[in-house]
């Protein structure tokens, strides 16, 4: 809920009005914890969090004259420590769906979950490898997302976005410049809005074994029942980031409360009161002793924002 900001902080309190045309106060928070809206839980205040309703609040928010950062599920983010300056806007209750025959159409903050739920519950097949990636759409189209062999790209028809000026496009799968947890989007100030889903006709049962056993898969793996953000590093080159940590004897290594993951060592889970610096210190420590090890240098997946 709306709370007083900082005293004499007149540019936040424009924002601040501004915002109260576009949506409803209910979705307007100020000084807001960002750990309440990482999946690490762990990162300091923003000035102000707004939660737009529909694509057209949120293209209204985009045009607002303020430094923005734009989240999904923060399953993929580190938020540091001295919090985030300007305005934060959450996708995630922008989350429409609609079926067109075998065509699925998502806006970006639909969880990639309930998208293949969705998907099964109609008996289209295609959007399983996806049903335990913890995002949203919008995320997993920018960094094409996948697991267990699929990706965004293999599924993805076209996708629409708006610029910082509110502008909308749309663009194909090709122009996607999909790449390895990369695309078109990545490092630009584009905002996906929605994207159409090509899927195909298949069996309930079938598609709901193969959701359960990737489940499992899953969670006897990974660490999901503690807070993370996934993978940390992108795979180097002829090498795999965990082994590499694990082999380093890394596994349960502990920077206050930020620790390699026992069960998979290419996570860092927050083990109790964690704090983002923690867990930057803990990615730095990995990365000098595998450079030390092995002359890797481990370059981060997650994205890290925020003042120190």
């Amino acid at each position: 809920m709306i709370s007083s900001l900082k005293k004499g902080d007149d540019f936040m309190e424009k924002i601040l009005k501004s915002l109260k045309k576009i949506t409803n106060e209910e979705n307007i928070f100020c000084n807001e914890p960002m750990k309440n809206h990482t999946t690490f839980k762990t990162g300091g205040n923003a000035d102000i969090l707004v939660m737009p309703t529909s694509k057209e609040e949120l293209i209204e928010c985009l045009k607002l004259d303020v430094p923005k950062f734009i989240i999904g599920n923060g399953s993929n983010l580190v938020v540091k420590d001295g919090g985030l300056r300007g305005l934060v806007i959450k996708t995630t209750k922008v989350n429409n769906m609609s079926l067109d025959g075998d065509v699925l159409e998502a806006e970006t903050g639909c969880f990639l979950g309930k998208i293949a739920m969705h998907a099964r519950d109609n008996s289209l097949t295609g959007f399983e490898f996806a049903c335990g990636i913890p995002g949203t759409l919008g995320g997993a189209v920018s960094m094409n997302a996948g697991a267990y062999g699929g990706e965004m790209k293999d599924v993805l028809i076209e996708s629409t976005y708006a610029d910082r000026d509110g502008n909308v496009h749309t663009i194909t799968n090709a122009e996607h410049e999909f790449g390895k947890r990369k695309s078109f989007f990545t490092g630009k100030d584009y905002v996906i809005l929605s994207s159409k889903i090509q899927l195909k006709a298949g069996d309930y049962e079938e598609i709901k074994n193969k959701m359960e056993e990737l489940k499992v898969s899953r969670n006897t793996k990974q660490p999901i029942t503690m807070p993370s953000a996934g993978s940390v590093f992108k795979r180097p080159e002829g090498f795999f980031a965990g082994k590499l940590i694990e082999d380093s004897g890394l596994k349960g290594y502990k920077i206050g409360g930020a620790e390699v993951s026992t069960l998979h060592a290419g996570f860092i889970v927050n083990a109790g009161n964690a704090t983002s610096k923690d867990i930057l210190d803990l990615i730095k420590y990995i990365q000098e002793t595998v450079q030390k090890n092995y002359g890797v240098l481990l370059e981060t997946e997650v994205k890290i924002i925020g003042e120190d």
